[in-house]
């Protein structure tokens, strides 16, 4: 049960989570299509507009802790609240591609400084002992707004193009009310920790070098994870609807899918890591995000791309979690912060290069097919990575004994 008191805090962070990844950069994904269709643009440039919002996450991850400490963190909030429902207004129109790509970088660059700030803030302010339960909660908003955009997209295309843009400036404004409204009430004015999930690890390690062996495998294989799941959570809906020709319809259901997985994944990271432990679950859960990514290049059924989208969708939010557990668990909450804050900062650098790679491979070849067998191999390498991150653990631990 969520208490009165609570409510501003699982707000603003959800707010900001569904505002900054849920529709900044999810909605987007389920619009390439209809882009295409309406004539807007061509299949490529659509890719190369995509890859426009992970150049601006980079920008956004590495400038929200100064632009707080220097404005304060309510008021960044806000400005990225106002400038991702700005961003969808101003691509209403049949513009030029430059226009959108501008616009498209603002999203991406609030969309980010959202992600890192929202739940940051709010779980500064959380009791302890009430983070594993509410740190879930506001995750959750990134599923809901793959969810709402799989939703509006098809309702308001019959209409027009620009109809869809402007049902997501409505709903971004309004999410951008509730979270200011929210916020103001839990006195946000200074920027905290920047961790993308507060989950406390009962084993956490003490204090021990930074850059370890195990923890450079664990840091390159969230890299790979940044590589690999750009397919999915750009190109998915447009390689459905476009390339294997199954329709708009079909293509927005299966991301209805994905926003259902990504509701999920934060909800079970936890869970999953007292079961099985922070190694077991990252290995795992690596594993099963390769095998997700690659599974539409064997099977091409309803069914297996519902599973490999809501597998994608779970472990999109989910493995940020798992990932900073583990490396918590390594080096300790002493220097947990530091480590974590490299970490974003290359799994955003990667993010956006690959997305660039892969607009220009899909551009060359013109199918989205080779994106799925590359993003499936760099999550098969970050597995292994992991997995051999507690075997060179085992080494050091007897080389010194």
């Amino acid at each position: 049960m969520i208490a009165r008191k609570e409510l501003p805090l699982l707000l603003t962070g959800f707010m900001a989570t569904l505002s900054g990844v849920g529709l900044a950069r999810f909605a987007y994904t389920a619009l390439m299509p209809q882009m295409v269709h309406a004539g807007w643009f061509s299949g490529e440039q659509v890719a190369y507009l995509g890859a426009a919002n992970l150049l601006g996450y980079l920008i956004g991850a590495l400038a929200a802790a100064p632009w707080a400490e220097r404005m304060g963190a309510l008021r960044v909030l806000v400005i990225c609240w106002v400038a991702v429902a700005l961003s969808f207004a101003g691509c209403s129109l049949p513009l030029p591609m430059a226009v959108f790509f501008v616009w498209r970088l603002v999203s991406g660059i609030a969309g980010a400084a959202l992600m890192v700030l929202g739940p940051s803030v709010a779980m500064a302010a959380v009791v302890p002992a009430r983070r594993a339960a509410l740190g879930p909660l506001m995750f959750c908003g990134i599923g809901v707004g793959a969810l709402l955009a799989a939703t509006l997209v098809p309702m308001f295309a019959r209409s027009s193009l620009g109809a869809v843009w402007w049902a997501l400036t409505l709903l971004s404004a309004m999410a951008a009310w509730v979270g200011w409204q929210a916020a103001r009430q839990i006195g946000v004015h200074a920027p905290v920790a920047i961790t993308p999930m507060h989950i406390p690890t009962a084993s956490a390690a003490p204090r021990t070098a930074i850059w370890s062996t195990a923890v450079v495998m664990v840091f390159l294989a969230y890299t790979c994870d940044a590589f690999g799941f750009v397919p999915h959570t750009v190109f998915w809906v447009d390689y459905l609807d476009r390339e294997l020709q199954l329709g708009a319809g079909y293509a927005s259901t299966q991301w209805a899918f994905f926003g259902l997985g990504a509701i999920a994944g934060p909800l079970c990271a936890a869970l999953c890591a007292t079961r099985w432990g922070w190694w077991g679950t990252a290995t795992g859960a690596y594993l099963v995000k390769a095998t997700a990514i690659g599974l539409p290049l064997l099977l091409t059924g309803f069914g297996a791309h519902a599973i490999s989208g809501f597998l994608v969708g779970a472990l999109s939010p989910g493995m940020s979690a798992i990932t900073s557990g583990y490396l918590m668990q390594l080096i300790g909450p002493d220097q947990h912060k530091k480590m974590w804050g490299y970490a974003t900062a290359g799994f955003a650098l990667l993010q956006a290069t690959s997305g660039y790679l892969m607009a220009f491979i899909y551009a060359s070849v013109g199918s989205y097919r080779p994106l799925f067998a590359l993003g499936c191999a760099g999550l098969t390498l970050g597995a292994l990575l992991v997995f051999c991150s507690r075997l060179s653990r085992v080494h050091a631990n007897a080389k010194f004994q």
